[in-house]
């Protein structure tokens, strides 16, 4: 429990650092601060995600293994893909009838998500270093600490909902935390999440680019209340089963 709060700890300090570095080289470059620059909060994002990769690789804190994917589970990671398209419409239905929590960081995701370099931070660093960080180290700590798998990945989850520091994400990141944990815990490896992760992102960068308006409601999109259930529905024949391969295949 001890190594996972440090690694948190540290996780969060060195995002609080990257910004200080790349802020002031911004001032020193271009007059104003880099969060008040669309491509300066884009680099302080990447260079806060390599930094943090980096720290963890060379404390040996984690390590990055080719033992799973030498198996070739080709089809695992299909269905891991699958589920995380299925879980994305429910996971916005359940976000809008719960009671709205503060968006501290929407403006913050505006600027990200509309651009291009955005994508690089967002859908390909981000679920990298964050895999490597809350599964790779954070979880293998509590899963050595503690002798109930599922305690031990609900709190990796909870510390990963926390380290976003933004309360609308909170419900969203704990849920996908619980099952991007139980991925690892059914293999070793931080590849299935890694996949569920970039898809996840992915079609959220997607969709806020052919949806930009924040206010978009599932309704907005579907039409009526009617058809937004029948989505949700399609799209638990979708989660479910890739669920049910999923706890076939990944075999602890």
């Amino acid at each position: 429990m001890k190594n996972a709060i440090i690694y948190t700890f540290v996780f969060l300090a060195i995002q609080v650092m990257a910004g200080f570095i790349v802020d002031g080289i911004w001032r020193w470059a271009f007059g104003k601060g880099a969060m008040e620059d669309a491509t300066g909060i884009i680099v302080t994002t990447m260079v806060f995600t390599v930094i943090s990769v980096a720290v963890f690789l060379l404390a040996k804190w984690c390590e990055v293994s080719r033992h799973w994917i030498r198996k070739r589970p080709w089809v695992m990671l299909f269905w891991c893909a699958v589920a995380a398209i299925g879980a994305i419409i429910p996971s916005v239905w359940i976000q809008e009838h719960m009671p709205e929590l503060p968006n501290i960081a929407e403006d913050t995701f505006d600027i990200i998500l509309r651009d291009r370099w955005g994508y690089v931070a967002v859908g390909l660093l981000a679920p990298f270093a964050e895999e490597l960080v809350f599964r790779g180290a954070i979880l293998k700590s509590l899963l050595q600490w503690c002798s109930k798998p599922w305690a031990a990945i609900a709190i990796s989850a909870l510390l990963f909902a926390a380290a976003h520091m933004n309360p609308a994400q909170l419900p969203h990141a704990f849920v996908i935390g619980l099952l991007l944990g139980w991925l690892y815990y059914r293999t070793d490896s931080i590849i299935p999440g890694m996949v569920y992760h970039w898809v996840n992102n992915s079609v959220a960068y997607v969709m806020y680019n052919l949806y930009p308006n924040a206010d978009l409601k599932l309704t907005d999109l579907f039409g009526s209340e009617r058809m937004s259930l029948m989505a949700v529905g399609f799209s638990l024949c979708i989660f479910l089963p890739a669920l049910f391969q999923l706890s076939l295949r990944l075999k602890k």
